[in-house]
């Protein structure tokens, strides 16, 4: 078994050094990487005969992998062949299933809400209903994503669901799946009159949902927003075609992010198209601690470019781009790489320091007492083995003497950045209809 194993790594190993070699047009001697990989193989093998208890050799392969990637930084990982299916969906938007939120109940598997225009809905499935079997096997006890693996599977497939409904005898729901879109944009008119819109990740679909968040805010304003609340508070990212698209919604041409990787010289620019769908109505950005990678790019975009005012705390610090490798075709999973870094148009690296706000608001009291000090967040500066910034630079010392913070009697049930952010976006908006006068 050792030898097979270890003849295994050493062909991949070969294969390796040979495109090495190859690409830097070099000869170099690999005997300490060879002797690594026998020690690897050594290892391995006086696990499998020695070990308390039996070990699987592809899970023991499979966390050497891991380990060897989360050495690098916090963001390389491999995904197994189930966690890059889980990926791909989640960054195409849309997945095939029945449409419908659910959580778990005491022990019940127990729907929160069906979702508009889905099978759950069609087939009249309620808020509160629970599920109790799958295709004939019972759920009860399982987790939620265990349940909802079950549930999903290719478009056009049946499921018989068994349903148990207050005052009702449990019935079977036979649903076919269809294609889901999975949200990442919402809006709303405020009661004010101000246009808001949320983004709270970037999918394959993200630019294409706010293009139509803002023609339905235009519909339910009646005519062209006069500004934009765009909220992207605890958006942790995603796609960075994404974050370039939804920048370029904004923007009349000019830069939105350039990235560098392991050569300095490899730099890629991307740039905005001419036309702002706003056509210059003025923008407020509400940013927080759990505003990262993607999210960042879109405010750091808008801000250097002049485009929006930012509001809120200091961003998460992600400055590094990812870059998925499927492996065998995603038969075997794939690898998430950093390959390069990412830069604002000025030219400004925020890893580890973050984007600070126009307007420092806080949506709780700070207090020099760790006690009492609001919510705690983890901080990319603050993640083991997180890239340092490249420039030298660290993240600045909170000043609370610099932080607006809600009035004693603020009631907790109301989002203090936002209400700040609608006053903001009003006089932004005021005076530009004072300049136009």
């Amino acid at each position: 078994m050792r030898i097979n194993v270890f003849a295994s790594i050493l062909a991949f190993a070969l294969g390796a050094v040979a495109i090495t070699m190859a690409a830097e047009g070099r000869q170099e001697d690999h005997t300490e990487t060879f002797r690594q990989l026998e020690l690897f193989g050594d290892v391995l093998s006086r696990i499998e005969s020695d070990y308390v208890t039996d070990t699987e050799q592809s899970q023991l392969i499979e966390a050497a992998i891991e380990g060897m990637l989360t050495s690098l930084d916090p963001h390389s990982a491999y995904h197994n062949p189930d966690a890059y299916e889980d990926l791909r969906v989640t960054t195409r938007g849309e997945y095939g299933g029945l449409g419908m939120e659910v959580t778990r109940r005491d022990e019940f598997i127990t729907i929160v809400s069906p979702i508009s225009d889905t099978p759950a809905e069609r087939a009249g499935l309620r808020t509160n209903d629970r599920i109790i079997a799958v295709d004939g096997d019972s759920i009860i006890g399982i987790t939620v994503d265990s349940a909802v693996e079950l549930m999903r599977g290719a478009v056009g497939d049946p499921v018989t669901i068994t349903i148990s409904r207050a005052d009702e005898d449990p019935f079977d729901v036979t649903l076919v799946r269809d294609t889901i879109p999975l949200r990442t944009v919402a809006t709303r008119i405020e009661d004010d009159g101000t246009p808001y819109l949320r983004i709270a990740g970037f999918n394959e679909r993200t630019t294409e949902m706010v293009l139509e968040g803002i023609a339905e805010l235009e519909e339910e304003n009646g005519g062209p927003l006069p500004g934009l609340i765009l909220d992207v508070r605890y958006n942790p990212g995603g796609l960075l075609d994404q974050a370039i698209g939804v920048t370029d919604v904004f923007l009349d041409g000019g830069e939105v992010v350039s990235t560098r990787n392991r050569d300095p010289r490899d730099t890629q620019r991307y740039n905005a198209r001419p036309g702002d769908r706003l056509d210059g109505a003025p923008i407020v950005i509400l940013i927080n601690e759990g505003s990262a990678s993607a999210a960042e790019i879109v405010a750091g975009a808008l801000q250097d470019r002049e485009r929006a005012e930012l509001v809120g705390m200091t961003s998460f610090g992600k400055g590094s781009v990812q870059t998925i490798i499927p492996l065998r075709g995603g038969r075997d999973g794939a690898l998430r790489l950093t390959t390069g870094r990412y830069y604002t148009p000025a030219g400004r690296s925020i890893q580890g320091t973050g984007i600070v706000p126009d307007l420092q608001i806080s949506s709780f009291p700070i207090s020099t007492d760790d006690e009492d000090s609001g919510p705690s967040v983890r901080l990319e500066a603050d993640l083991p083995g997180a890239l340092e910034n490249e420039n030298g630079e660290d993240r600045a010392e909170t000043d609370i003497a610099a932080i607006e913070q809600p009035p004693a009697n603020w009631p907790e049930d109301e989002d203090f950045q936002l209400s700040r952010a609608r006053e903001v976006l009003r006089d932004a908006m005021e005076s530009q209809q004072a300049a136009l006068q």
